[in-house]
């Protein structure tokens, strides 16, 4: 495990679950990855730091009870200045949902959408710099964006963030490599028609850990489900799963 630094601008740095039953979610997540949780900045409501060894690897907090909104993973990507990273989305077609706001002395965040309507978050760091282990059981690994077709929001990602887009030549395979400074750090998956209808283009949040077939039966036990069962895939073998509040994720034993 390696300590937190400051993240490139567009990397990956946290992952956040807004949610109704905060109790029962920590107690999901807490035996299916070994989390242990700390209070984090409350300015949204109630909420907490998971841990690993005292490393922070996420955010879980409680949704207003008035709030209908989709219970979801959510990337959050690194900036040095929010403000001018949410204005530049705006003017590209993105909207900008909630913020920009400080989270006491961590940091400044924004809660955005993409022009498909994909919901991620700004991070501008402070004391708090983000995800502090990476690569072990229930670390965040990965991000992918899926949509119907990655060419409508691909010159958005790149636009807004400087990435380098690095399409996957297999035909009939719509898939773009996100990268800075040539390292690989998310992605854009176009599934067309298989896209669920009734949630739209959204980011989904790969997880490590060692045995994925062990852990869908242990999602299921736990009150969750198993969308698409463990298989083998370009990034390890993968399952697709959701929490009992219906939080979908997908859990990696990654290549190598």
């Amino acid at each position: 495990m390696t300590e937190a630094t400051r993240h490139t601008p567009g990397a990956p740095c946290w992952v956040s679950l807004m949610v109704h039953g905060l109790d029962a979610t920590q107690a999901f997540y807490g035996e299916l990855f070994g989390w242990e949780f700390s209070p984090g900045p409350q300015q949204l409501g109630p909420y907490v730091r998971a841990l690993l060894d005292g490393k922070e690897i996420a955010g879980i907090g409680r949704l207003p009870a008035d709030r209908r909104l989709p219970v979801a993973w959510t990337p959050y990507l690194a900036t040095d200045d929010v403000n001018s990273t949410a204005e530049l989305l705006r003017c590209c077609g993105g909207t900008v949902g909630v913020g920009p706001l400080d989270a006491e002395d961590a940091g400044r965040l924004a809660i955005v959408t993409d022009p498909a309507g994909a919901v991620f978050g700004l991070w501008q760091a402070a004391a708090h710099r983000g995800t502090a282990a990476h690569g072990t059981q229930g670390t965040p690994v990965w991000n992918e964006l899926l949509t119907a077709e990655t060419s409508s929001v691909a010159k958005f990602y790149q636009t807004v963030f400087g990435y380098e887009l690095e399409p996957v030549g297999t035909p009939g395979h719509d898939y773009v490599t996100l990268r800075l400074a040539g390292r690989p750090v998310a992605a854009l998956h176009g599934v067309g028609a298989t896209l669920p209808r009734d949630r739209g283009t959204y980011w989904m949040t790969y997880f490590e850990v060692e045995d994925p077939d062990t852990t869908a039966l242990q999602v299921t036990a736990l009150g969750g489900h198993v969308l698409d069962p463990p298989q083998e895939s370009p990034h390890g073998r993968i399952a697709t799963v959701a929490d009992p509040e219906g939080a979908v994720f997908t859990v990696v034993r990654s290549n190598g």
